[in-house]
């Protein structure tokens, strides 16, 4: 199962994303079976199926959506006249996988219709493998078990969701069972207290095939190096052996799988995705990367390549395959400019500006050891690179700022419930943190901490329907704040926050949900600025509350006919505006109701957050475990000294695109995957200095002169007790940083976020463990 849950980490990793998995290609048939005779109805000739979110906790929908609208195949039925068919994904639809022919199929019940009735969506098998449809079976059984549970799906077991399947030994003889799927398993390393690892005695040549199901599986890239594992115990990479074979195979259809060999077996084995966290070095010609065992051990595998060209061309083919892996389909089919833009985001060695002085340089392995890495000596697989820097004066000063106790929690208490979204003050001092249908007010004292000041309970409509609000937003010099009710998506509310009450309910507009709104300019909640941005998945609009009746601007609306998914956006001082998706796309505006004069094409992650400078100069995106950050200012041509929100980038100079990262060594000491809380530059400062974001119980900072001149590892970061929910600078400083976690608020400084070192990063103990342990473990997975 280690490749299916890889896959199922990344379905349900954002929360954002309504839609979790879907079938590009089939048909809809209504299937009616009485005195053993059957009539089949094709309802959508050419289909897709989804599992989709609903607005309500543990509740999904299977939808079927007609893929061509201009379809007009049984109009006379009725059915066929709707463009969708949705079903809510619960145990007694009795759905189940079959074969019509020799095509895969789903079977269902339709609920609504008699007891001899079923839907039958027949897939195409082009556009959908056994890894994929085996994959959407357990995704819906997963939900469905969610619904009868009420629980989250990660506590379900095979056992559990096994006895939910669908039973029926009419069913088990009318319909075959689809081709079981071959599931790749990771080949499991053991490494003794010396960090040197042992591999299992398995054949070498046996390794693809165990991992694809096939006896001729089809590789898409080779690269011979020396391998090399992180040990936490002496802060070193230790190397496992020379000239290893990488290979990647292509394992189903937009899936990858690599597997390291050695000369006698393999090293380790492992699905290709974002989660890898794949850093590349050109000064050290290394590749660097996490992996994950299934009990959420983390681990840091390196590879060092002999010559430049065999380098350039892993991080040239992997950055392809990754691209492919998101986006599902062949990189040949990206322009040329698309090409060139993905291609230079993994290019981590280069300065963004040309500003006077020198890069910072920033290597992947200590200096002092970089030598060592081309030696033939005996010793030279005993140290290999450390954790850059190992003060341990710094670490010490860490460990006693770590002792002093922190501060208490000032979170009112609330049932259970957690905090769920942060909202930090410009006009005034206070911090508003929302938890469940109640809100925590907190102000800033006089000795620079954050004091709880009220609580606003029971939030509710002004017809008294109590709502948990999904988003907020200050508005109106701090006075009030504006509520997204998930369950109304096509109407916002406005809080007095002098009186603590919703008092108006605003419809946007009957056809039009809004997803997300934001402030008209960066810093128009500081004003009296009535008007604001929102946007649905696929448009951009302004909304007035003081207009009559739909509060939509008509003149400023802009509706696209393809599906952007839109996901995020954040405008400049001058209301320039940058609209991030879920594709991973990335435009930006001079003002809305217009095209896009620069769109920026799809890494391919998902982009969780987005935030602009206050001048427009530069942008920071927000992935699962990368950001993203993109200089906007036109280097070249004709409009040369603009800013790409103003004009049209050429199509030869294009921005350069800077993933930052954490290192996946530092990773490998936090025991944890990625995921980056949306990222915000600080506010109201002549000019940005500093980026703030967070992953599970760190707060990270990156130094953003460091980062325009050349280091994208220039971060620093602290640990806390709890999971970070949320944080942001308050204004006017880049030192202080409120903090929302699940249970608590406290206001962090950016002076006591130190470098990574082992006391910083190892949690719960400033003593290292050694990796050497952990791996050994995954012989006993």
């Amino acid at each position: 199962m280690f490749m299916l849950k890889s896959l199922f980490g990344k379905i349900w990793s954002d929360q954002n994303n309504v839609e979790l998995i879907q079938i590009p290609k089939g048909s809809l048939y209504r299937v009616q079976t009485r005195n053993g005779q059957e009539t089949r109805v094709c309802l959508f000739v050419n289909a897709l199926a989804t599992i989709r979110r609903t607005s309500t906790p543990r509740n999904y929908e299977l939808v079927v959506s007609r893929a061509d609208i201009t379809e007009t195949e049984h109009a006379d039925d009725i059915d066929a006249l709707d463009d969708e068919r949705s079903f809510l994904i619960d145990e007694a639809l009795g759905f189940r996988t079959s074969t019509r022919g020799a095509d895969p199929t789903f079977l269902w019940h339709d609920l609504q219709k008699d007891e001899y009735e079923l839907l039958e969506f027949v897939m195409d098998a082009q556009h959908s493998n056994a890894v994929t449809r085996s994959v959407f079976e357990v995704t819906f059984l997963q939900c469905a078990w969610e619904r009868k549970s009420g629980r989250s799906h990660e506590e379900a077991t095979d056992e559990d969701l096994e006895k939910i399947k669908y039973r029926s030994s009419e069913a088990a003889s009318a319909a075959a069972p689809a081709q079981p799927t071959s599931e790749p398993a990771p080949v499991p390393v053991s490494v003794p207290t010396s960090g040197k690892a042992t591999r299992p005695q398995a054949p070498a040549a046996d390794s693809l095939r165990t991992v694809t199901g096939t006896d001729e599986p089809t590789i898409v890239l080779t690269a011979t190096a020396d391998l090399y594992l992180y040990d936490q115990a002496s802060g070193l990479f230790m190397r496992q052996e020379k000239n290893v074979t990488a290979k990647v195979a292509e394992a189903g259809r937009f899936l990858y799988w690599m597997v390291v060999d050695g000369a006698e077996a393999p090293w380790l084995s492992q699905g290709v995705d974002s989660r890898m966290n794949m850093n590349f070095s050109l000064e050290n010609l290394s590749a660097v990367w996490n992996y994950y065992d299934d009990q959420h051990h983390v681990f840091s595998w390196l590879l060092r390549f002999g010559e430049k060209a065999a380098y350039l061309a892993f991080q040239e083919q992997f950055s392809h395959l990754i691209w492919e892996t998101l986006h599902e389909e062949k990189w040949g089919k990206a322009s040329a400019v698309e090409q060139q833009y993905i291609e230079q985001a993994y290019e981590q060695d280069v300065a963004m500006t040309d500003e006077e002085g020198e890069a910072h340089p920033h290597t992947l392995l200590s200096p002092r050891h970089t030598s060592a890495l081309s030696d033939d000596d005996d010793d030279a697989d005993a140290v290999e690179a450390e954790l850059d820097p190992m003060d341990e004066d710094d670490d010490e000063a860490y460990v006693e700022s770590e002792t002093q106790a922190d501060d208490p929690p000032v979170a009112p208490d609330a049932g259970g419930e957690a905090n769920s979204a942060l909202a930090v003050g410009y006009k005034s001092d206070r911090a508003f943190v929302v938890r469940g249908d109640k809100i925590g007010v907190f102000k800033h004292t006089d000795d620079d901490r954050l004091e709880f000041a009220t609580a606003i309970n029971r939030i509710s409509t002004p017809n008294g329907k109590s709502f948990e609000p999904k988003r907020v937003m200050l508005h109106d010099q701090d006075t009030a704040m504006v509520l997204m009710d998930p369950s109304n998506k096509h109407a916002l509310y406005r809080m007095d926050l002098e009186y603590g009450k919703v008092v108006e309910e605003w419809k946007v507009h009957e056809d039009v949900p809004v997803t997300n709104f934001l402030p008209s300019s960066k810093y128009a909640q500081m004003s009296a600025e009535k008007t604001f941005i929102g946007t649905s998945r696929n448009g951009i609009f302004r909304i007035d509350p003081r207009l009559a009746g739909e509060k939509l601007v008509d003149s400023q609306f802009k509706q696209y006919a393809s599906k952007n998914d839109f996901s995020a956006a954040a405008t400049d001082e001058k209301g320039r505006l940058a609209v991030a998706s879920n594709k991973g796309d990335l435009r930006l505006f001079d003002q809305i109701g217009k095209n896009a004069k620069t769109a920026l094409p799809a890494l391919g992650d998902p982009i969780l957050g987005v935030d602009v400078s206050s001048d427009g100069r530069w942008v920071i995106a927000t992935c699962r475990t990368y950001l993203l950050l993109i200089d906007t200012l036109i280097q070249d041509g004709r409009y040369q000294g603009n800013l790409g929100f103003d004009r049209s980038f050429p199509a030869d100079a294009r921005p350069l695109p800077r993933r930052l990262q954490l290192r996946p060594h530092h990773v490998a000491y936090m025991e944890s995957e990625v995921h980056f809380t949306p990222a915000h530059f600080n506010t109201g400062s002549d000019s940005e200095t500093s980026i703030v974001t967070s992953t599970g119980n760190y707060v990270v900072s990156w130094s953003f002169d460091a980062v325009k001149k050349g280091n994208p590892y220039a971060y620093v970061l602290k640990r806390y007790a709890g999971t970070v929910v949320r944080d942001d600078y308050t204004y006017g400083s880049d030192q202080s940083i409120v903090v929302a976690f699940e249970n608590d608020v406290q206001l962090a400084k950016r002076a006591q976020l130190r470098k990574p070192t082992r006391a910083s990063l190892a949690p719960g103990s400033t003593q290292p463990r050694s990796s050497a342990g952990r791996v050994r473990r995954l012989t006993h997975a």
